[in-house]
């Protein structure tokens, strides 16, 4: 029989990865008033926005003063993609920096216009600085299973380039299934080969529910060992850059899951239901996950 971690660390996403890609400008007191939400539900890990281009992202835009306004409560990540980012976080006074590089050269061109390994070579010592300082990193690896342009990932290629960051010293891999495509079979194999390599590094899970096959992927991953995972209040989010790519796995219907599996998250789902409905609005698309829809029917 296998075994079940007792306690789970939701990382939420949804004011940064969730929002990214809505096309009409979420205002900033919205982003601020869902952000609250979440941690009055019980949210300590979150990322609040990214320090990108508003030219690309233009949701993005308010970057500095979503850091400046956001109650502190545990660890804010801010997404830096690169060193003009991580000076505009630093200037902020952001505490918790998130990097992303794609293990698919075709989907980081695609992204930031670089190869992985170019991204690997700016980023290394930008790594290195933060953690001089004291600074938590997170590095992100998209399309960790599949590509939209190349098709399956070799898990040992991923495996190659979370070893890279491991060797820098990176706090945290957050591996992601950017489109959704992986299956429980994938997701067992690659974490469960991730926690044996790097028993001191802490591993997240980020999947996508393009499929519905979300939460069997977050079932399998749990399996594998993984107590961690990032998730979207509303299952909002999506890739620019990642076409068919839809939100990521709902962190309402996550906390149901783990919640009748025994497995404590620390999360009140009555509370985060609230943070949807405080968001909802704004979207431009109807939020449909199933503990949501389920909390409309009562």
């Amino acid at each position: 029989m296998f075994s079940l971690p007792n306690k789970v660390t939701i990382i939420e996403v949804g004011p940064r990865d969730g929002l990214q890609n809505e096309k009409s400008e979420v205002p900033t007191e919205v982003k601020l008033a869902f952000i609250e939400k979440l941690q009055l539900a019980g949210v300590e890990e979150m990322e609040l926005t990214s320090f990108v281009s508003p030219k690309w992202v233009p949701q993005m835009k308010d970057a500095q003063e979503i850091v400046a306004n956001a109650k502190k409560v545990g660890r804010q990540f801010v997404l830096t993609p690169n060193e003009k980012g991580v000076e505009l976080a630093i200037q902020a006074n952001a505490s918790s920096f998130a990097v992303f590089v794609g293990v698919s050269n075709s989907f980081n061109k695609k992204n930031i216009n670089k190869t992985t390994q170019e991204s690997m070579d700016e980023l290394q010592p930008i790594v290195g600085k933060l953690l001089e300082q004291g600074i938590f990193v997170r590095a992100c690896i998209s399309t960790a299973f599949h590509c939209p342009y190349e098709g399956a990932i070799d898990s040992k290629k991923t495996i190659e380039l979370c070893r890279k960051f491991v060797s820098w010293g990176v706090n945290e891999l957050s591996v992601a299934d950017t489109i959704g495509m992986a299956n429980p079979k994938e997701s067992y194999y690659l974490f469960d080969a991730l926690l044996k390599e790097f028993p001191n590094t802490l591993i997240t899970a980020h999947f996508h529910d393009t499929r519905k096959m979300g939460l069997a992927n977050i079932l399998a991953a749990l399996q594998a060992g993984v107590n961690r995972f990032d998730t979207s209040t509303g299952g909002l989010g999506g890739c620019p850059f990642a076409p068919g790519a839809t939100g990521n796995v709902a962190t309402e219907d996550v906390v149901n899951m783990l919640e009748q599996m025994n497995i404590e998250t620390n999360i009140d789902l009555d509370l985060l239901i609230e943070a949807v409905d405080t968001i909802e609005p704004f979207v431009s698309r109807p939020i449909e996950t199933g503990m949501y829809k389920l909390s409309k029917s009562k």
